[in-house]
């Protein structure tokens, strides 16, 4: 995983509320067993209207989504994040979140800001002609016009996406510990040692 410390540039100024993970990506879409390609189904249905935001060339390459409220309810598939994550999306800003959704977006790198609904509608309107700047570290996402909306985070997760640090980074990072433990325990239990060497 990726870190992330800021993430700046044109926000696609979506703003839908209550969109669900189908929307983000249709269930045909999760026969794949790879994570590549899963951007060209994002949102397939809303791109089937050539005049899309998400095909603008406007917001080509957007790094940041704007969303409504009770953004990525519904089922449960990681394909969501996945999908958004190979469309380029690196952080999302919506005054709420499905906590599944953020769950799996966190875990693949991707930082979700919630905002209340009045900083995100200013946002929506900055993000139709000017860029957005999200500061992890300092929590807080600004405009070229001066605003500036601090966000919280749970600090985990926040060092999580500031290291870049997935679940096999965690376990990883913790590598002399768990080594140190299992000799120690080789020590302690050696019949456990036995077991496993007969296994």
């Amino acid at each position: 995983m990726e870190a992330l410390r800021q993430v700046d540039g044109r926000a696609i100024p979506f703003g839908a509320k209550n969109v669900d993970t189908d929307v983000i990506i249709p269930s045909h879409w999760l026969k794949t067993i790879t994570r590549d390609g899963l951007g060209k189904g994002a949102f397939e249905t809303l791109r089937k209207d050539p005049d899309n935001l998400f095909d603008s060339a406007e917001y080509a390459g957007s790094p940041i989504l704007i969303a409504g409220d009770n953004f990525g309810c519904g089922s449960s598939r990681e394909h969501a994040a996945w999908a958004l994550l190979d469309l380029g999306i690196k952080a999302v800003i919506a005054p709420s979140f499905s906590d599944i959704f953020s769950g799996n977006a966190f875990k693949n790198g991707i930082l979700t800001v919630v905002l209340p609904q009045e900083q995100v509608d200013r946002l929506l309107e900055v993000a139709r002609t000017d860029p957005v700047h999200i500061d992890l570290e300092n929590q807080v996402v600004t405009t070229p016009f001066q605003d500036r909306f601090p966000f919280e985070i749970d600090p985990f997760r926040k060092h999580c996406l500031l290291e870049g640090l997935d679940e096999v980074g965690l376990t990883l990072a913790r590598d002399a510990a768990i080594t140190r433990y299992e000799n120690e325990a080789r020590e302690r239990l050696p019949f456990l040692a036995q077991g496993v060497e007969a296994a």
